[in-house]
């Protein structure tokens, strides 16, 4: 097998920051320590300058996901590619069970979207609508497929909304078989009546999609939540968590014990409800759920992450072109496909405004962007960290590169940028994934198919 020696960088993990070199064998790192010799490597990486990180995950995208009447612009090609340019090197994306069917079909249909074109590494969560015949067991199947994580609906009556009964099944499921359930956390019957008063005032712009769902809307279904996995003696995880609000109800549970976990994503850390209020109906770009809150929000976040009551940051990257897809909601807020790009960015973004403003340390850094997610969705230490035995997946991280973030620079398959004109330090010099460099001076280097998918243990490692 080939050997890559990576000399003179200091290696960052969750817990360390070290001088050391990083040996590759094949496609795991084989020994992680100072003064390595480079006779016998067939390939030496100089780092000096730069820091060698574990991988970035993304535990949260929406590729070629169907929504609203169109489907996500970026597929498993472009977006993992997207994504390496980077620093990540896994996601884990969600297939959608269709109501009324198994979701054997589903994982079958999401393995097809990704087969051949996934440039990364990739796991599946299951979206589940329907528990209907055979619906528990299917759960169970699912685990043994490597599906470690199933996501229910609070919000999107008749469409992906589930009740109450549904949820608890499902949590009390997994309670036995070791999965994880992931919790969108909005009251969607309220938000459904408030949404009808709206558009029958004649309220169609954007910025009604973030005025007709209250971060109490949020609160209160993350509470709700968060009971009905106590009670079934399950943990839970609040996926792209928005308000103060919401992060109260989780802090809340945290500090008596219960293994509630959450993330946020860069879009509710550093942008506001004012972005709807975008003439031109550019506000649609800002069109994602939950939606944007206002700004005296961010800090309570930007808290949570420091404090642990947030554990990871993911994207949630769903993108929608504006010309042709956005627009298919100019005179109705709720016909606004769902979802914003940003698989991208989510690195520099936090290293940015995280770890150079004095927000985040850099192992604090890491753990939100790579480790903490690889453990809680059973990936670890297979990913998430730099040890013999793991994943090389490694990023080289240039401290003092300067970036412009755009539009017509980034890789992502849509025509704007969330984060236009955001101008970051930092940024992926060079990326490895599982030992072969896919990222190199701004160049892809890899090719689409080369990604395999990842079957995770349930095996409950985030909470015990």
């Amino acid at each position: 097998m080939p050997n890559t020696l990576i000399q003179n960088g200091t290696v960052v993990t969750a817990r360390d920051t070290v001088r050391a070199d990083v040996l590759i064998e094949g496609e795991r790192i084989r020994e992680v320590r100072s003064g390595l010799p480079a006779d016998g490597a067939d390939r030496v990486i100089d780092a000096t300058g730069l820091y060698v990180m574990p991988g970035g995950v993304d535990a949260h995208t929406h590729l070629d996901m169907p929504f609203g009447g169109t489907t996500s612009a970026d597929d498993f090609e472009t977006g993992t590619r997207a994504a390496a340019f980077g620093g990540t090197t896994t996601i884990v994306d969600f297939a959608i069970q269709a109501r009324g069917t198994r979701m054997r079909d589903a994982l079958d249909t999401w393995w097809k979207k990704a087969e051949g074109r996934a440039c990364t590494d990739f796991g599946l969560h299951m979206i589940v609508t329907d528990l209907g015949h055979a619906g528990l067991e299917d759960m169970d199947d699912m685990v043994r497929e490597g599906v470690a994580s199933f996501k229910l609906f609070m919000a999107y009556p008749n469409v992906l909304m589930v009740d109450d009964a549904t949820i608890f099944k499902a949590l009390s499921q997994t309670a036995k078989n070791g999965a994880l359930i992931c919790m969108h956390a909005e009251n969607g019957s309220v938000i459904d009546v408030i949404v009808a008063r709206a558009l029958a005032e004649g309220k169609t712009a954007p910025i009604y999609h973030a005025l007709t769902r209250p971060p109490r809307a949020e609160a209160e279904a993350v509470h709700r939540a968060i009971a009905m996995a106590e009670i079934a003696g399950a943990p839970v995880y609040i996926v792209h968590l928005s308000s103060e609000d919401a992060l109260h109800e989780v802090r809340e549970a945290r500090d008596r014990g219960v293994p509630a976990f959450a993330e946020t994503c860069p879009q509710y850390l550093l942008l506001s409800i004012e972005e709807l209020e975008r003439p031109n109906f550019e506000g649609a770009k800002y069109v994602f759920t939950p939606p944007l809150r206002p700004k005296n929000h961010q800090p309570k976040l930007w808290d949570g992450l420091k404090d642990d009551h947030l554990q990871v940051v993911s994207t949630d990257h769903c993108p929608f072109c504006f010309a042709d897809q956005k627009i298919l909601g100019k005179d109705d807020f709720t016909k606004i496909p769902n979802g914003g790009p940003g698989i991208e960015n989510r690195l520099q973004l936090l290293y940015h405004y995280g770890v150079n403003q004095g927000q985040l340390s850099l192992n604090r850094f890491v753990e939100i962007t790579s480790t903490a997610p690889a453990r809680i969705f059973g990936m670890y230490p297979r990913k998430g960290e730099i040890a013999p035995g793991s994943d090389a997946d490694l990023v080289l991280w240039d401290p003092a590169s300067d970036y412009l973030i755009s539009a017509a620079t980034h890789h992502m398959r849509v025509d704007y940028s969330m984060f236009e004109g955001f101008r970051v330090r930092g940024n992926a010099r060079t990326v490895l994934s599982r030992g072969e460099v896919i990222v190199d001076g701004g160049q892809f280097l890899g090719r689409p198919g080369r990604g395999q998918y990842l079957k995770r243990a349930a095996r409950g490692g985030a909470w015990q």
